[in-house]
């Protein structure tokens, strides 16, 4: 117990199961039309079949998740694309400081490059061995542990590189922009 209290921001509890919550309902998946897409201040604009997505460069990175409900989940093992692969391919324009993220449903959150190139961040269609589950962001889910959840969004289809920050659904809402579980920056 001790080392997940260390592991645990303030005012969350553990949990072995994996709440799932989100806006709208469960994306439907066909791999045949699917595409993801990196845009705006880059270099070199990206578009991907599902096929040439899972073709990238493959990571795996043991994390926490931490919900702004307040439940944390301990040692996920997600496998999928290091943000940073994608950067590289894309090239971001000096100008470049932001990346909102677009999902399907139109739900989007926004952060610092910055932060999205941190070593432990990456696009995930794997958790656990085990191929994404649609009510858990599968195909693709976005994953910044630093972050509470709503930061890591789900069916995520296309990033779009940009010089001033875009707030997202949850921002816009009056959740908190930075979000960094360990101060509690779960509301403006």
């Amino acid at each position: 117990m001790g080392e997940e209290k260390q592991r645990t921001p303030p005012n969350q509890r553990v949990t072995s199961k994996f709440p799932v919550l989100h806006v709208g309902p469960i994306s439907k998946f066909d791999p045949k039309t699917w595409d993801f897409v990196v845009e705006g201040l880059v270099e070199n604009p990206v578009k991907l079949t599902y096929e040439k997505f899972l073709k990238l460069p493959k990571t795996v990175s043991v994390s926490d998740f931490h919900c702004v409900t307040g439940w944390s989940k301990l040692d996920n093992r997600w496998e999928g694309v290091a943000f940073k692969t994608i950067s590289d391919l894309a090239k971001p324009l000096k100008e470049a400081k932001y990346v909102t993220v677009v999902a399907e449903g139109d739900y989007t959150t926004s952060l610092p490059l910055e932060d999205l190139l941190n070593n432990d961040v990456l696009l995930a269609y794997r958790l656990d061995a085990k191929p994404l589950e649609p009510e858990h962001g599968g195909p693709l889910r976005l994953i910044v542990p630093k972050k509470y959840v709503y930061k890591s969004a789900k069916w995520v289809r296309k990033l779009r590189f940009t010089k001033e920050q875009e707030l997202g659904y949850w921002e816009k809402r009056g959740y908190s922009n930075t979000a960094d579980p360990w101060k509690e920056e779960r509301y403006t």
